[in-house]
């Protein structure tokens, strides 16, 4: 099973940006308490662990775009010190709620999100810019990991819009976001790991809320399906890209809405 997500994960990765991070808490939230995680820690352990495994499913959908030249390296360098930072403080807030607060704010996010990107035209200037750049990247940064921690995603969905909207053409923003959401896993999964009660999860494999089982095993299979992704991303129009993005928001946001009431 967690090599099922971990294809889905790297597919999501290559195609938006966003890590499958959305679809991987959801089906962790379910699976981690059949493998002896608390019910009152599983939605912690399935966000430290989705965002640990991200870290390599981002790296291999960015190592993918950067060979197809759709990587702004001069962007990532601004934002790294900023999602880094987010990343770990994220992390903290996110480990003082509990499982019902995390759901609402997971499903409220991939509703504000999809409906951005339903509603939001394409600036006139985009594909203008070559590589934005500058201290107010790693500012929006900052935010970025924050967010991205609390709601375990690699930050495709705050950082692609972004960048899109600052003049980017839409499969580079990707393929940056891509690249930024390594630095966001590895803040965020060292808070989560680092600053969680002591033995919160008092399995073989666990660190803090991260479970390596769970991690590792997405991990694997997320590297591999990640270039398929990549693959989509170049054959999609920017539109049709924006288009998938928020349907896919709309469903998981559901279904968390739904776990949440239930």
């Amino acid at each position: 099973m967690y090599l099922l997500l971990g294809a889905c994960a790297g597919v999501l990765a290559g195609l938006l940006g966003i890590g499958g991070g959305l679809v991987l808490v959801g089906a962790l939230s379910w699976l981690l308490p059949l493998q002896g995680v608390p019910a009152d820690a599983a939605m912690h352990v399935a966000l430290a662990s989705s965002l640990t495994s991200i870290v390599l499913t981002a790296a291999a959908s960015a190592r993918a775009h950067h060979r197809r030249g759709s990587v702004l390296w001069p962007t990532v360098a601004w934002m790294v010190p900023g999602v880094l930072l987010g990343g770990w403080l994220g992390s903290r807030f996110a480990i003082a709620l509990d499982d019902g607060v995390l759901r609402w704010c997971v499903a409220g996010y991939c509703f504000l999100i999809a409906a951005q990107m339903l509603w939001s035209k394409t600036p006139a200037g985009t594909g203008t810019v070559a590589a934005p750049r500058g201290p107010g990247y790693t500012l929006a940064g900052s935010g970025i990991g924050i967010v991205s921690a609390i709601v375990g995603i690699g930050g495709g969905s705050l950082t692609v819009p972004l960048l899109v909207w600052r003049g980017v053409v839409p499969v580079r923003a990707v393929g940056t976001s891509s690249a930024c959401g390594i630095f966001i896993g590895i803040g965020s999964a060292l808070g989560y790991a680092l600053q969680a009660p002591a033995g919160a999860v008092a399995l073989p494999g666990a660190f803090g809320y991260v479970y390596l089982p769970a991690a590792l095993g997405v991990a694997l299979a997320s590297v591999f399906a990640a270039p398929y992704g990549t693959r989509l991303a170049h054959a999609l129009s920017g539109p049709a890209l924006k288009r998938v993005f928020a349907v896919f928001l709309l469903l998981v946001g559901g279904a968390f809405a739904y776990s949440a009431l239930t």
